[in-house]
């Protein structure tokens, strides 16, 4: 089997989301994503992906190591690559397992060992956005309480909101939208007691509302520095937190010194890529939870080897998800297998993605099914195709 062409997809809508599909001689396609479809990355993984392409022309799609090693070693600027370059890695790779999964008829957690759950645990994320009923972006405390009862209500134990994204009155301080209230520094200064306590009642308000038995998972972006982030995580201690995410700009040494302060489980890794980025976090134990993004580390090879090299330091695996239904399969086939998982992300489901691909997997009473179909289990949608500008890469590169 080989493969014969490649389609490169960016989504006029959804924001520009990146897709490939691998075409084989045997009439077997993969579909895989590239994760940078927010921020300000898509066009840069769009223009990987159609420089990386003709390399795949006449391989073998079972040969999915030495494919992803070749991106790796061959194309200069992938040894020691970040984002973009594992973003383009992780679409073909992806792809790549979806072909395997379906030229041997099994689901690709077949492939990768076997089920070690029948259904994931999974929480709701990012509830400064709002949640089913009320629309974000959220400013006052109150308004965070009723959000996080709506997920509840829907059979979450578990949730996850960014705190200090916004202003008290919803608006986005980063952006100027927040007037006097913060400034754009405040990345680089400890918080003003106004804002710091902000944060807290905004915490505190929904402990309240959901009571003790709902694990609470801190967001911050990276929005605060080292100093910022302990002076807010010793008051977090108090809420009873399931673990701190990127409290700041990934960094080993100074998530040592935010462990040494914050009786909390520091948690970080989407902003973090391959094996050899994480191993100096695993070595200093300064990570508790690492969330590494199937589509931007070099897909489901890569976080398949960073997961089981967490597992030799009791690291748990949380899989950052924030992307199409695509991603989302594949990232339940790894999540199933590793023995180290500890819960599922799961943002709230837009109409306009399930259009994208032709299965919308969702979570029931807080837990979300593996897909069982050859494959990743997902596969793009006519509307995709007909809704992307598409590039197609049929020869190989000389």
């Amino acid at each position: 089997m080989k493969i014969t062409k490649i389609d490169i997809l960016k989504a006029k809508s959804f924001g520009g989301s990146i897709w490939v599909r691998i075409y084989t001689d045997e009439g077997i396609y993969g579909d895989g994503e590239a994760g940078l479809a927010y921020g300000a990355g898509q066009h840069a993984a769009f223009g990987i992906l159609q420089d990386f392409a003709p390399l795949l022309i006449g391989a073998d799609p079972l040969d999915h190591e030495v494919i992803w090693t070749k991106l790796y070693r061959e194309t200069f600027w992938g040894q020691n690559g970040g984002p973009v370059i594992f973003a383009g890695i992780a679409a073909f790779d992806i792809a790549l397992w979806d072909i395997k999964g379906k030229y041997f008829k099994v689901p690709v957690y077949k492939l990768l060992g076997g089920k070690h759950r029948e259904k994931l645990r999974a929480y709701a994320s990012q509830l400064q956005f709002g949640w089913s009923e009320t629309r974000g972006p959220l400013g006052g405390p109150e308004a965070f309480a009723e959000v996080a009862k709506e997920a509840v209500a829907q059979g979450f134990d578990s949730i996850k909101a960014n705190f200090i994204a916004f202003g008290p009155d919803g608006g986005d301080p980063a952006r100027g939208a927040g007037g006097a209230w913060l400034d754009n520094r405040f990345q680089t200064q400890l918080l003003t007691p106004k804002w710091a306590d902000l944060f807290i009642d905004r915490v505190a308000a929904t402990r309240e509302a959901v009571g003790p038995n709902v694990d609470i998972i801190i967001e911050n972006h990276s929005k605060t520095d080292a100093n910022g982030a302990v002076q807010i995580g010793k008051r977090l201690e108090q809420f009873n937190i399931f673990y701190y995410e990127e409290p700041t700009t990934p960094n080993p040494k100074t998530f040592r010194y935010i462990k040494d302060e914050v009786g909390i489980p520091l948690a970080s890794g989407e902003r973090i890529y391959s094996r050899w980025q994480y191993q100096p976090y695993f070595e200093n134990s300064s990570l508790q939870v690492i969330q590494p993004d199937i589509a931007n580390t070099g897909g489901i090879t890569e976080a398949k080897k960073i997961a089981d090299a967490a597992y030799a330091y009791d690291v748990a695996v949380q899989y950052h998800v924030c992307g199409s239904p695509i991603i989302i399969a594949a990232t339940l086939q790894l999540e199933t297998v590793i023995p180290n998982f500890i819960i599922h992300e799961h943002h709230f489901p837009k109409a306009v993605s399930k259009k994208y691909a032709i299965y919308d997997y969702q979570p029931q009473d807080g837990y979300i099914e593996v897909p069982e179909l050859p494959g990743i289990g997902n596969e793009l949608s006519e509307y995709a195709f007909a809704n992307s500008d598409i590039v197609t890469v049929d020869k190989g590169r000389r």
